[in-house]
């Protein structure tokens, strides 16, 4: 048998679905588990198309296969430049979009990664060699707040609680829209899918660390209940865009099953973002941060290319130069209430935030991930009402409702402004109910 007959009925037997834009085996180790970062590298290489199958032989491309890890020269190239560097393949993958092959390799003993590195750039074989880098999520615990006003169209008993709902006045645009019809690609740790308040939100849960995709962590199901939590379900809180779908996208993973922060690398969130890029979403949000990074910046780009909007978390130490918000057409955001940043990114509540967390239960956490989140939201009650807005167009709106409300977003004036109608903010009539 040949050896891409050889592919083909490996990946059948495997039984696994249809391929996407960034098709890998499964994880060869738990990257939670732990891994030496400083000793391994990210390649890529040229993934050209193989010659067209001669008349008779199977018409269907391997690259549409799951599990698929590049064409014959690809793979050859890889092999050719493990064995010239000393390196050893620790994973692979292809980036269709991007048409390159990627590896995982790990250094030979006492190797210096910065020369191999710079060894590895200047050969005309390799497309792209960087290391493999870490980014962290960006919220944490919170006090338990002042209670907020309770918002009348609503039965969910914590929203009294949800100071960040009537600060970005969700509650008065989503009697324009709750962002129905718009999916969102949240790559992050795993979320509570069965969290009671999240019920019919997450179209798709996958994993990218080894582990399993309906793996409940905090932080992703604290930055999924302020998307789109359920409204009026006589449960728990609002989100800001309770219509909008999740693709629950796991790259990311505590330290702790319990741990507020967590981790993740190049190789987790550019299979993640490969994903969103083969999916429907409109909206990445990126909670999370970390050093720029070639590869995925690469993926982002492409991401914008295809129309979809890209939303990150401004970091602690406020650098603007990493991923993801140093990368244009980014929309960067900070927490309202952090003063001393000193940038133009979008602002919205990131303290005392009541969200969901992992069990069925409820709890405060801060952190500009949460902002982020809102935002995010904000951005897909726009979008259910102007299917075509630009990244552009939709974070003008909310840097504008910004300046005119003060230190945060205001979703409520942006759609008004989208809408063209001062009356879309206007309180209801006593009785008239939403």
């Amino acid at each position: 048998m040949s050896r891409r007959r050889r592919m083909f009925a490996f990946a059948v037997a495997l039984g696994l679905g249809a391929a996407t834009g960034v098709q890998a085996a499964p994880p060869p180790t738990d990257w939670s588990a732990g891994y030496d970062a400083a000793r391994l590298i990210v390649v890529a290489v040229a993934n050209k198309p193989d010659p067209q199958p001669a008349a008779g032989a199977t018409p269907r491309g391997y690259d549409a296969l799951p599990n698929y890890a590049g064409g014959d020269r690809a793979i050859e190239t890889a092999a050719r430049l493990s064995a010239d560097y000393g390196l050893s393949e620790r994973a692979a993958w292809v980036i269709e979009p991007l048409r390159l092959r990627c590896l995982v390799f790990a250094l030979p003993e006492r190797a210096d990664r910065t020369q191999l590195l710079a060894e590895l750039q200047r050969d005309k074989r390799v497309r792209l060699a960087q290391p493999l880098q870490e980014f962290e999520t960006l919220a944490g615990a919170a006090a338990p707040p002042v209670a907020a006003a309770a918002a009348p169209d609503y039965n969910d008993p914590y929203l009294s609680l949800q100071r960040s709902f009537s600060t970005i006045a969700a509650g008065a645009a989503q009697r324009a829209t709750r962002g129905d019809g718009v999916r969102i690609a949240l790559i992050d740790t795993g979320v509570d899918a069965a969290h009671p308040d999240l019920a019919g939100r997450i179209r798709d849960q996958r994993d990218f660390v080894g582990g399993a995709a309906d793996t409940a962590e905090r932080h992703g199901t604290e930055v999924a209940g302020v998307i789109s939590a359920v409204a009026n379900n006589k449960l728990g809180i609002v989100g800001v865009a309770p219509g909008a779908q999740l693709l629950a996208y796991r790259a990311c993973w505590p330290a702790t099953p319990q741990a507020a922060s967590a981790r993740c690398n190049t190789f987790t969130l550019a299979l993640a973002l490969g994903a969103a890029l083969d999916s429907d979403a409109r909206i990445i949000n990126l909670s999370l941060g970390g050093p720029a990074d070639p590869l995925l910046q690469e993926l982002v780009a492409q991401a914008q290319a295809r129309g979809i909007v890209v939303v990150g978390a401004v970091p602690p130490d406020r650098r603007m130069d990493g991923f993801p918000v140093g990368i244009p057409g980014v929309i960067a955001v900070a927490a309202a209430e952090d003063s001393d940043v000193a940038t133009p990114a979008l602002r919205a509540p990131g303290r005392d935030v009541l969200t969901l967390e992992p069990g069925g239960h409820f709890d405060y956490a801060s952190g500009s991930s949460l902002a982020t989140a809102h935002v995010t939201g904000a951005l897909a009650l726009l979008l259910a009402l102007d299917r075509h807005g630009s990244a552009a167009d939709l974070a003008a709106l909310l840097q504008r409702s910004q300046q005119e409300a003060g230190r945060s977003i205001d979703v409520c004036r942006a759609i008004a402004a989208l809408r063209r109608d001062p009356a879309t903010c206007a309180a209801p009539a006593v009785g008239s109910g939403g």
